[in-house]
C-alpha cells in the first residue's frame, strides 16, 4: 500500500479520536490548547501582558476563521508536495529524431529507453538541418546524429533527475563508449582509449539558465511562506484592535492594564499563533515530502529554513505594532482598507523584489540594499542567505537594525494606541493626536 493513503487515514483517525474525546467532555481541543499555553512559565514572567497574550491565543485558536485558514494552508502545502510527484509518475512518449540511422543504433536507443522507463518513438530524419528545425519547433524532444552528436532543445542540468534527462545522459554515455570501441579495436593502446571514453557531447540550441540550488529553492518557498503568514496575521492584528474598540471591550480591559501591556499582549499572543502555524506548515511539508518521496522540499537547506522562520518572527514584530496602532485609529471595517494600504506597501514591494530575485537566480543590488532595511529585510535577507551572499556579521547587523527600529516603532505605536483607542464616534487621524504625542 502506498504511504500517502496511510498518512491521510492516520491523520483522519487521530483528528476523529481527539474530537470524540473532547466532545464527551463537552469541550473543544483548541480552546484547551490556548489555556495550556497561558499556563506556561512565560505567563508569570510577563504578568498582565502574559494574561492578555493568553487571551489572544485562546481567541485565535477558537475562531472559525483560524481553523478554515489552517485547513486551506495545509491543503495547499499537501497539494504542492503531492501533485508534482503524482504527475511525474505518468510519462508520455517522446519523439526522438535519428540521422544516419541503422538497425543497431535504433535497437540501442530503444533498449536504453526501456532501461530508464521512457517510451520513445524513433523518427528517421534525412539530414541534421531538418532534424534541428523539427527540434526547435518542438516536434522532436531529442536528435541523435549517428554516433557523432546529440541535440536537445534546452540544456540538461546535472541535477535534473527526470526520466527524459536520464535518457539523454544514458544515450550520451553509451554512444560515446561505442564510438571509442569503434576507434579502439582490441590492441592494448586502443583498450586504454576505451577505458577512458567520455560521454558523447550534448549540445543545446537554446542558451541555458543556471540550475537552481537547493538553498535557492528553499529560499523561494520561504519568501512565499513569510508573505502569506505576515499578510494573514497582520490583518488579524489590525482587525482585532478595531473590533475591540468598536465593541467598547477595550474600555474594560484598559481599566485593569496599561495600554502598552494590552498592546504588547495582543502582539505577542497573535505572534505566537503565527509562529506555531508556520512551524507546523514547514514540519508537515518536510514529513509529507519524505513519505511520498517528493523532491520539492527534500534536501531543503536547514540554514535557510531557520533563517526564514527567524525573519518571519522579526518581520511580524516590526509590522505588528504599526498595524495595531492603525487599528486603534479606525472604528468601522470600511476604514480598515485605507489604513492597511500604506502599511502594506513596503511589505508588498519587498516581497515582489525578493521573489523576482530568487526566481531569476540572481541577487540584484536592490535586493542587497533591501536586506538591511527593516520593512523589507524579512524577504530580502532569506533571499541573500539562499544565494550564500551573506556573512554572519552582515546577518547580525540586519537583525540588530530591525530590532532597534522595532523598539522605536513599538514605543511610538503604544503612544498612538493609548491616545486613539478610547476616542469613539469617528475615525481618528494622526494630526488629531499630535498634541497628545508631543506631551
Amino acid at each position: 500500500m502506498k504511504p500517502l493513503p496511510i498518512i491521510i487515514l492516520a491523520v483522519l483517525v487521530i483528528v476523529a479520536l481527539i474530537r470524540l474525546s473532547f466532545r464527551r467532555r463537552g469541550e473543544h481541543p483548541l480552546p484547551r490548547l490556548g489555556v495550556f499555553l497561558t499556563r506556561l512559565p512565560g505567563r508569570q514572567l510577563l504578568g498582565d501582558t502574559g494574561l492578555v497574550a493568553g487571551r489572544e491565543i485562546r481567541e485565535r485558536l477558537r475562531g472559525r476563521v483560524f481553523r478554515v485558514v489552517t485547513v486551506i494552508l495545509f491543503t495547499v502545502v499537501a497539494a504542492a508536495v503531492v501533485i508534482p510527484e503524482l504527475s511525474s509518475g505518468t510519462t508520455k512518449s517522446q519523439r526522438i529524431g535519428v540521422v544516419a540511422s541503422s538497425t543497431s543504433l535504433e535497437a540501442e536507443l530503444q533498449g536504453l529507453a526501456k532501461s530508464v522507463g521512457l517510451p520513445v518513438e524513433l523518427v528517421s530524419e534525412p539530414d541534421l538541418s531538418r532534424a534541428r528545425a523539427a527540434l526547435s519547433v518542438g516536434q522532436l524532444e531529442m536528435v541523435v546524429d549517428g554516433t557523432d552528436k546529440i541535440l536537445v532543445k534546452d540544456p540538461v542540468s546535472a541535477s535534473d533527475t527526470s526520466v527524459g534527462a536520464r535518457y539523454v545522459r544514458a544515450v550520451s554515455e553509451t554512444l560515446g563508449a561505442q564510438r571509442a570501441f569503434a576507434q579502439a579495436g582490441l590492441t592494448p593502446e586502443q583498450a586504454a582509449a576505451v577505458a577512458g571514453a567520455k560521454p558523447l557531447p550534448v549540445y543545446s540550441i537554446h542558451p541555458g539558465k543556471k540550475a537552481r540550488t537547493t538553498a535557492e529553492a528553499t529560499a523561494l518557498i520561504g519568501v512565499i511562506l513569510v508573505f502569506i503568514v505576515l499578510t494573514q496575521y497582520l490583518t488579524w492584528t489590525l482587525m482585532g484592535v478595531m473590533e475591540e474598540k468598536a465593541s467598547r471591550v477595550v474600555e474594560v480591559l484598559l481599566a485593569t492594564v496599561r495600554p502598552i501591556q494590552l498592546l504588547a499582549g495582543k502582539v505577542i499572543g497573535i505572534g505566537a499563533v503565527a509562529l506555531a502555524q508556520a512551524v507546523a506548515l514547514v514540519a508537515f511539508a518536510l514529513v509529507l515530502a519524505q513519505a511520498v518521496g517528493s523532491s520539492l522540499v527534500q534536501g531543503a537547506s536547514p540554514l535557510v529554513v531557520v533563517a526564514t522562520l527567524a525573519w518571519l518572527l522579526l518581520g511580524y514584530a516590526f509590522y505588528s505594532w504599526m498595524y495595531a496602532a492603525a487599528g486603534s485609529l479606525a472604528e468601522r471595517q470600511d476604514q480598515v482598507q485605507s489604513l492597511a494600504l500604506p502599511l502594506s506597501a513596503p511589505l508588498i514591494f519587498g516581497y515582489i523584489v525578493s521573489l523576482t530575485g530568487v526566481s531569476s537566480g540572481n541577487a540584484s543590488l536592490l535586493v542587497k540594499v533591501l536586506a538591511y532595511l527593516p520593512p523589507t529585510a524579512p524577504f530580502a535577507m532569506p533571499t541573500l542567505i539562499g544565494f550564500g551572499e551573506v556573512t554572519w556579521w552582515q546577518f547580525l547587523l540586519s537583525v540588530v537594525a530591525t530590532l532597534a527600529c522595532t523598539l522605536a516603532v513599538a514605543l511610538l505605536a503604544a503612544r498612538v494606541y493609548g491616545a486613539a483607542v478610547l476616542q469613539t464616534g469617528k475615525r481618528v487621524r494622526l494630526r488629531d493626536l499630535v498634541p497628545a504625542l508631543t506631551e
